[in-house]
């Protein structure tokens, strides 16, 4: 299946990515992949994958920090 080449932020504590932009895709060359150029036109087959697989991470910065969402996450579990 084709993969994305996404750039963004690594938080460093809890590991997660934060995508800006996508620059590029690989194509993965099968004929059963709809986003493949080997694709044929006009194919039906139920049985062909529709979308990207998992995004091929490139970092373009780190924060040494929790991101936004672990870090809310961190907030409603802290006792009032």
């Amino acid at each position: 299946m084709c993969q994305r080449i996404a750039e963004g932020t690594r938080w460093s504590k809890c590991g997660h990515f934060q995508r800006h932009l996508v620059v590029a895709i690989v194509d993965c060359n099968t004929y059963k992949c709809e986003r493949s150029y080997l694709h044929p036109k006009g194919c039906r087959d139920p049985g062909c994958i529709k979308n990207f697989g998992p995004d091929i991470q490139k970092d373009v910065d780190t924060v040494k920090d929790d991101c936004f969402q672990c870090r809310a996450a961190a907030a409603r579990k802290v006792p009032a």
